[in-house]
């Protein structure tokens, strides 16, 4: 048998080419869908991974950048400080395309106020937040993005309203709001592509389910009941495996999800008369569906003209980060003047 052909992009890189570490997520984690979809949009691109720099902070999502663009920069910052770093190495080096990728825990909890002030200066950055409700990494509990009445695996009822990420960016003044789901490929890829070729901040919220929470109550592989019946030598946790959950469904349709738990998530696409340079109406369309129980998903808002913050600083020849030494330390003698207007 004749091997299958190997497609090349215009860069003459094949899809392999976008890969980096072999993932060490849950099987069937919605991470890894999302992480695939950010490879596809690169090749498709025809992007230089040696042109590119990803960023994350940590939890299970900021895992993932490993996962993708093996020849890029990285830098895997501390908890909810991506945005304050991303924006510090966009202004040292703007010659560099710039992808960061969050959860919601890092996002809307300890790192909000990062991200609000991220937002209002309009870095140019394809920001993604890998949104599951839950911190994955230290074992379910509630995020700020979880919906009000979600119950965990114990029963315990969350009983706070969720932050909604794109409504927030759209009222901080993002660009680029838009909103997927990590099974849905054909929407999810060419919603990265389109944040990737954006000048300006781009926000987009991916639902990815927790595989995490499928030790559902009764399973005789469950946590619990295999603990009843064992003597452990060893401290150890076993997540079992899931298939990936993928959809396919038309703009301006529903279709309902079923997760790991049993739980069940209502997607809306927009449909294809929805303005996504309507700023209230985008914000009038989120409500409505929150009120209905929906996730609105597609480009929901999209503002292509406002300057972004290294234009703002007017850096735009040289990059800080490439500048000589004498031009960017002041030499004495306008040391001591600057030293001399300041204290007058």
């Amino acid at each position: 048998m004749s091997e299958a052909k190997e497609f090349l992009n215009r860069l003459n890189l094949a899809e392999k080419d976008y890969s980096g570490a072999p993932s060490t997520m849950c099987q069937g984690c919605g991470h890894d869908a999302i992480s695939a979809s950010i490879r596809k949009a690169f090749y498709d691109s025809s992007i230089d991974p040696k042109q590119v720099i990803k960023l994350s902070g940590i939890g299970c999502s900021s895992k993932t950048p490993a996962y993708f663009l093996g020849k890029a920069f990285g830098i895997n910052t501390v908890h909810g400080r991506m945005s304050a770093v991303a924006t510090g190495a966009i202004v040292a080096n703007h010659t560099l395309l710039p992808i960061g990728v969050s959860g919601d825990g890092d996002t809307s909890a300890i790192g909000l106020g990062n991200f609000c002030h991220m937002i209002r200066r309009n870095l140019n950055f394809t920001y993604i937040i890998e949104n599951n409700g839950v911190y994955g990494l230290t074992k379910g509990q509630f995020s700020a993005t979880a919906d009000k009445g979600t119950a965990l695996k114990k029963g315990k009822i969350n009983q706070n309203e969720a932050i909604d990420l794109c409504e927030l960016a759209i009222t901080m003044g993002a660009t680029f709001v838009a909103r997927s789901f990590s099974g849905d490929r054909k929407q999810l890829a060419p919603l990265i592509q389109a944040a990737l070729a954006h000048k300006g901040l781009a926000i987009l919220d991916v639902l990815s389910p927790c595989v995490t929470f499928n030790n559902h109550e009764g399973s005789k592989k469950s946590l619990k009941n295999i603990r009843a019946h064992l003597d452990p030598i060893h401290d150890i946790d076993f997540m079992p495996g899931a298939e990936l959950i993928e959809v396919d469904y038309k703009k301006g349709s529903e279709t309902e999800v079923v997760l790991y738990d049993g739980s069940i998530v209502t997607l809306k696409k927009l449909h294809e008369n929805y303005d996504p340079m309507n700023k209230m109406g985008a914000i009038l369309e989120l409500n409505q569906a929150k009120t209905d129980g929906k996730f609105l998903t597609g480009l929901i808002y999209f503002e292509p003209n406002r300057p972004t913050f290294t234009e703002q600083l007017d850096i735009r020849g040289t990059a800080l980060a490439y500048l000589p030494e004498d031009k960017l330390r002041p030499s004495i003698k306008h040391l001591d003047a600057i030293n001399k207007k300041l204290s007058m």
